[in-house]
């Protein structure tokens, strides 16, 4: 039972009037006044990071009746942030929103994108606010494009040498492409997402190289190629 103050005690009882509720959320195509954790749906997307900030984590979660029931990983920068999302992955799905803000996913990176997709989802800004019965289990794989691969950019740069790219969302940069002024005109690159298949299906390592090797820009024009780690 509720303990009052003696002040309180000694009040006079008005009564309390209308019950306007919560104010109604965009949830799935529908407007929902979302009174409990079960009241909440949708898939959204967060970044999160951890206090000296040396990673970072983006969360997908697909959320239905409060329950999350898909859960896509992604973390970059520290090499021991891979490890802790591997147990987030196995922490998170099965959980309610409450419960899983509430755990200790391992990695500082990822709690903050778990508290940042709360707020999100609880509010109602979700990817999903307006379509219709949302998305289905397994939507979270839209992300990573073909061969399942984080979309990953990766770029070095001096002012005394000049950009480097490293990565991009197409794979693996081989070589620059450079121009007689010096200037990157293009790139060559390996989808290791798509040379891991060829293999997979019989190919040899050469072969599937060769297979997911492609070029992007004037790269045939370039009066000169450079490996960007080696040159």
């Amino acid at each position: 039972m509720s303990q009052f103050t003696h002040e309180v005690e000694k009040m006079t009882c008005i009564a309390k009037g209308p019950n306007h509720g919560p104010a109604p959320i965009p949830e799935e195509g529908k407007w929902v006044q979302a009174k409990e954790i079960k009241d909440i749906s949708g898939l959204t997307h967060g970044v999160g990071w951890c206090a000296p900030q040396q990673g970072a984590c983006k969360l997908t979660l697909n959320v239905k009746d409060g329950i999350i029931e898909e859960a896509l990983v992604e973390t970059i920068g520290c090499s021991g942030m891979t490890h802790s999302a591997a147990m987030a992955a196995e922490i998170l799905t099965g959980k309610t929103l409450l419960e899983a803000v509430n755990t200790d996913l391992v990695c500082d990176a990822i709690n903050t994108a778990m508290r940042e997709l709360f707020l999100q989802i609880i509010y109602g800004r979700t990817q999903t606010a307006f379509s219709e019965g949302g998305l289905p289990i397994g939507a979270g794989l839209e992300d990573l494009g073909k061969g399942l691969r984080s979309q990953v950019g990766t770029m070095y740069s001096t002012k005394e040498k000049g950009p480097r790219y490293l990565e991009m969302a197409e794979g693996y940069v081989t070589r620059l492409g450079v121009d007689k002024d010096g200037l990157i005109i293009g790139y060559e690159f390996i989808h290791f997402g798509k040379m891991m298949d060829f293999i997979k299906k019989g190919d040899s390592p050469e072969e599937a190289m060769k297979k997911a090797t492609n070029h992007y820009g004037r790269f045939e024009d370039a009066e000169k190629y450079i490996d960007p780690r080696e040159e």
